[in-house]
């Protein structure tokens, strides 16, 4: 299944995430997706693991495993290379060992200090508050987005954690309309206002944890996680699914693309055996009305700042 940008290219619906994902196990967790049958990936600047995820994708590439054209692979600019977009997209390319990048996405709607490109520091100031650098528009960033584009280095390019105001503001002054918006949305954030916004206006939403964190963002931000709730695991009873399949369905069946990060092979599994059932309406209702408005990615823990304030 996928999902047809507006960009005219085809997204998978459902793709692997690599965020804390350690060195040492990303080759064999990215063979074995690619096995099973991944072909959309999530990478970004700050995961800093690109060079390890690039060691990967050109083995699967140079032992025929798969061709550069089955994949659809992501990475993201960071929020210290604002000023220096075509720089950073071009080193994310060299580290992930490719020609071009089939979605490029601004991480946070945020500049700050400049750290050095392909660094991904996130510099505070002397109160221990992000250094945000209030000379670099969201706009100025865009354009320089779409000029990777026009000199053909990134085939579709798309935002990240933009809210429906920073989201409308984009489609006013772009050229390039946002292909993709990635936000955190699982049954206890749902956020249907701005998945509503953003399907209207044809931008596709792609669910950055879309299982609720688990056990990283409960270790993390001492969040509370979905996947314990009664509902859902009687739904998993119903379904003979485990509760982590009936959330990616949920999501998937909201025309939202879903990037489950997993470590573990079996997990690789399930995850991707969500695309051979269906959630019945009642069942979606039902999980509709689960919505604790809870985010579980929080990092004003490091910031010092709340930028969803």
């Amino acid at each position: 299944m996928a999902i047809t940008l507006n960009s005219g290219f085809k997204m998978p619906i459902l793709g692997l995430g690599v965020w804390r994902m350690d060195g040492k196990d990303i080759r064999n967790l990215l063979i074995n997706a690619i096995k099973i049958g991944y072909r959309h990936f999530d990478c970004a600047a700050d995961y800093q693991n690109e060079v390890e995820v690039g060691e990967a994708f050109a083995e699967a590439f140079q032992t025929g495993l798969v061709k550069r054209e089955d994949l659809f692979i992501t990475t993201k600019l960071w929020n210290s290379d604002h000023g220096h977009v075509i720089e950073a997209c071009k080193a994310s390319l060299k580290k992930l060992q490719l020609d071009y990048l089939d979605l490029f996405l601004i991480h946070f709607p945020v500049a700050t200090k400049h750290t050095g490109v392909g660094t991904t520091g996130s510099a505070l100031d002397e109160d221990g508050v992000l250094d945000i650098d209030t000379t670099i528009s969201l706009e100025t960033t865009w354009h320089a987005m779409e000029e990777l584009v026009s000199v053909g280095l990134v085939r579709s390019i798309g935002i990240s954690n933009y809210d429906i105001f920073l989201t409308r503001d984009c489609l006013a002054y772009s050229k390039v309309k946002p292909a993709v918006n990635q936000i955190e949305t699982h049954p206890y954030f749902q956020r249907d206002s701005l998945v509503k916004f953003c399907q209207k206006h044809g931008i596709c939403v792609t669910a950055h944890t879309p299982l609720g964190g688990s056990v990283s963002n409960t270790e993390w931000f001492g969040s509370v996680s979905c996947l314990d709730d009664p509902a859902l695991k009687g739904l998993a009873e119903k379904y003979k699914k485990t509760v982590p399949q009936v959330v990616l369905r949920w999501g998937i069946q909201r025309n939202s693309a879903v990037i489950p990060k997993t470590s573990k092979l079996e997990r690789l599994e399930e995850n991707f055996r969500v695309l051979d059932f269906e959630l019945a309406k009642e069942d979606m209702d039902l999980i509709g009305s689960l919505d604790r408005k809870h985010r579980t990615n929080q990092p004003a823990k490091f910031w010092g700042i709340d930028l969803y304030a």
